[in-house]
C-alpha cells in the first residue's frame, strides 16, 4: 500500500480574524499555495529492497534538511512499495497519479519496472525523474517526460571497460549479471567499450535474480583473466562471498550496484580488491556530499550509497525547478524544461547538466575497495583512483552512431571468438 508522510501546519482562526470579517473593507486574502506533492516509486521487498529503502531514506534525508520545503512549497510525499516487479509498479504508478494527484514522481528502481510503466508516464503527461537505468528511454525511444539524474545502464559501465582494458590491463574477461535488461544493457557497455579498447569478452553469464547458489556459473568462469559483474541490490554481496569460497582469485570489476557504498558494512575481506564504477562516491569531499552523509548518518546511522544519492539529487532538481518557477507547475512541459535545462554545481556526485534528451551529464568515479582510509565506523572502504569527467550516456562515440546500433540485449554485443 501506498504510506503517505506529510508535515503540514494547520492555521487555526482567531477572534481577531473573525472581526475583519465584519468590517466595510476587509483585508485582502493571501493565496496559499497548496502542498507539492512528491511521489515515490520504491522497491521494500525482495532482492533489490535494500536498494529501494536507501532511495526513500536519500529523499528523506533531503526533506528533512529542507523543513520539507521545495520552492516556497510544503510538501507531501507519498510513497510507494513496487515489489520489484512489472505489475507492481504498474499498479502503484496508477495510485500514485490517479488517486493521490502527485505533481511529479521519484524513481522507479529497475529498469523493467520503468520500461513497463513508460508509455503510462506519457500517457498522463507525468514529470518523472527515475533512478531505474533503462536506457533506451533517453535514447532510441525517449520518453518525453523523463529525465535522469542518476546514469543509464551502461553508463558507469563504459568507463569500466575503458579502465578495464587501459589500466587493469585485462584482455579476456567472463561477464556475470541477473538476467534482465538491467544486466543486459550494463554488460553490453562494457563489452562495447572493452572491446573497443582492444579486449575481449570470452563468455556472458545471466543467473535468475533470486539464486542462492552460483556455483554452476562459477563453475563456468575459465579462459579469462579477469570478471565483471553487474549483480544489484544484495546480490553482490552473495555472489562475492562465493566467488571467493570457490577459490577464484581472478580481479572482478563492476558497475554503479556491484560495489556499491552501502554494501559496505556487510563485505568481507572476499570483496578486497573489488574495482567499481559509479556516478556515485562516499569519498568525495565537496559540501555537498558532506551534508548528505551527515544527514543519513544523523537520520538513520547507515552511510549512503547510489541508491539514496541518486534520489537526493533527483530532490535537488526538483527543488532548483520549484524555485525558477516560483513553485508553480501547472505547465508540466515548462517544469520539465526548466529542470532539463539546470546545471547543478554542487551536489553529492559533483556537478550534473542534462543532454537534450533528459539523460544526465557528469562524473563517474573509478573506486578500489581496500581498508585504507575507512570513516564511520566501517572496516572496509571504496578508495576513488581515477575519476571520468562529464561521462555522457553515449561515452566516446558520436550520438548518431551510437544510436545507429541496436539497444544492448541479452545476445547483442554478440560474443566474438578471441
Amino acid at each position: 500500500m501506498s504510506r503517505k508522510i506529510t508535515r503540514r501546519k494547520v492555521l487555526a482562526g482567531t477572534a481577531a480574524g473573525a472581526a475583519l470579517a465584519t468590517l466595510k473593507f476587509p483585508a485582502p486574502a493571501i493565496a496559499q499555495k497548496a502542498p507539492f506533492k512528491l511521489g515515490l516509486l520504491t522497491v521494500k521487498t525482495g532482492p533489490l529492497a535494500e536498494g529501494g529503502i536507501q532511495m526513500e531514506q536519500g529523499v528523506i534525508t533531503f526533506l528533512k534538511q529542507k523543513n520539507y520545503m521545495m520552492g516556497g512549497r510544503k510538501v507531501d510525499l507519498v510513497s510507494a512499495d513496487t515489489g520489484g516487479n512489472p505489475a507492481g509498479a504498474k499498479t502503484k504508478v496508477q495510485e500514485l497519479v490517479e488517486r493521490d494527484k502527485v505533481d511529479v514522481i521519484l524513481g522507479p528502481l529497475a529498469s523493467f519496472e520503468l520500461y513497463a510503466i513508460s508509455d503510462y508516464i506519457i500517457q498522463h503527461k507525468m514529470p518523472t525523474l527515475s533512478l531505474a537505468a533503462a536506457q533506451d528511454l533517453t535514447q532510441r525511444k525517449p520518453n518525453p517526460y523523463l529525465l535522469r539524474a542518476s546514469a543509464t545502464s551502461s553508463q558507469a559501465m563504459q568507463p569500466m571497460g575503458h579502465y578495464a582494458a587501459t589500466e587493469m590491463k585485462l584482455k579476456r574477461v567472463v561477464t556475470i549479471s541477473e538476467d534482465f535488461a538491467f544486466g543486459y544493457e550494463q554488460m553490453g557497455g562494457f563489452q562495447a567499450a572493452f572491446e573497443k579498447d582492444g579486449g575481449c569478452i570470452t563468455k556472458k553469464l545471466w543467473p535468475p535474480i533470486v539464486t542462492p547458489d552460483y556455483t554452476p556459473y562459477l563453475a563456468q568462469i575459465n579462459d579469462c583473466d579477469g570478471v565483471c559483474q553487474g549483480f544489484a541490490g544484495s546480490n553482490p554481496l552473495r555472489f562475492m562471498k562465493q566467488y571467493h569460497s570457490f577459490g577464484l582469485k581472478l580481479p572482478v570489476c563492476t558497475g554503479e550496484t556491484g560495489g556499491d557504498d552501502a554494501l559496505l558494512k556487510s563485505f568481507g575481506d572476499e570483496a578486497v580488491g573489488l574495482i567499481s564504477a559509479c556516478p556515485y562516491t562516499l569519498d568525495l569531499e565537496n559540501d555537498s556530499n558532506k551534508r548528505f552523509v551527515d544527514g543519513m548518518m544523523k537520520n538513520y546511522n547507515t552511510v549512503p550509497g547510489f541508491y539514496a544519492a541518486g534520489l537526493y539529487v533527483n530532490c535537488q532538481v526538483v527543488d532548483a525547478g520549484l524555485k525558477a518557477l516560483g513553485g508553480d507547475v501547472s505547465n508540466k512541459e515548462k517544469f520539465l524544461e526548466t529542470m532539463k535545462g539546470l546545471s547543478i554545481a554542487d551536489t553529492p556526485r559533483g556537478p550534473i547538466k542534462f543532454d537534450h534528451l533528459g539523460n544526465v551529464v557528469g562524473n563517474i568515479f573509478i573506486r578500489k575497495l581496500g581498508k585504507e582510509g575507512a570513516k564511520y565506523g566501517l572496516k572496509l572502504w571504496n578508495k576513488t583512483v581515477k575519476t571520468y569527467e562529464n561521462v555522457s550516456q553515449f561515452w566516446v562515440w558520436p550520438e548518431k552512431e551510437y544510436l545507429a546500433e541496436p539497444v544492448y540485449t541479452r545476445s547483442y554485443p554478440p560474443v566474438k571468438k578471441c
